[in-house]
């Protein structure tokens, strides 16, 4: 049997990676995105994240599909400010898209995932979480949605439905060099600071998706997973 999957903010970068391994992993993955993928995807549907409404006329058009057990909130924003220059519309902005679209996704598919007596749900964290200079806004959402993760896997699990979070540490993708231009010197400490010694790759991403997604991995839940290329501790030393 095919599982549907919708994976938000898949037209590039993580979401795409994490859409084309689980349509390798054999899920019908379904696109929720403001701009259209490069290559033309079908199972695109133009979605703005930031409205409610738009949020809930993707889903009735998504379950043409079929049922939808499975959901990625992968989408964000990530508006880099220090504290004195946030402004409180940036700051709404960001908790519209990185955390309460999240929850209104995840509410518009536990009717399905009950019924089927199975669900993956997966939220997109970030290592920021731990603290990172300008991101308030977005260091906050990212906490926010790791924290849901653990609550919701506790109110699912009696209904077969896990919940988990991946915290990415830097990954190569545009919304990492519009943020972190590779010319600034910031940008060459954060690299500089890995342990791995590179930045991750969006598959890197992915993989643990699939992992996490996998039908095998049904004793799983409310886990808080950090993909960083170690970055999230602290090195040794005297």
């Amino acid at each position: 049997m095919t599982r549907t999957a919708v994976v938000t903010g898949a037209s590039r970068g993580i979401g795409k990676a994490i859409s084309v391994r689980l349509t390798e992993d054999g899920w019908r993955t379904i696109n929720l995105d403001i701009s259209p993928p490069a290559d033309g995807n079908d199972n695109w549907i133009e979605t703005d994240l930031s409205d409610p409404a738009s949020i809930t006329d993707a889903f009735e058009k998504a379950r043409e599909h079929g049922p939808i057990t499975g959901l990625v909130n992968n989408a964000a924003i990530a508006l880099v400010d220090t504290l004195e220059e946030s402004s409180i519309e940036d700051f709404d902005k960001t908790m519209a898209i990185n955390m309460r679209a999240p929850m209104l996704c995840a509410q518009a598919v536990l009717d399905d995932m009950k019924e089927a007596r199975f669900g993956r749900i997966l939220n997109l964290a970030s290592r920021a979480m731990l603290g990172k200079t300008h991101r308030t806004a977005y260091g906050a959402s990212k906490g926010g949605i790791a924290a849901m993760a653990r609550v919701w896997a506790l109110e699912l699990a009696p209904h077969a439905i896990t919940v988990n979070a991946i915290a990415p540490g830097p990954i190569a993708t545009e919304m990492f060099t519009h943020a972190n231009p590779p010319d600034m010197p910031r940008t060459q400490e954060i690299i500089g600071t890995i342990p791995a010694g590179r930045l991750g790759m969006p598959e890197d991403i992915a993989n643990a998706a699939s992992f996490f997604m996998d039908e095998r991995s049904s004793f799983i839940t409310g886990q808080v997973l950090y993909v960083c290329g170690g970055i999230s501790l602290a090195r040794g030393g005297s």
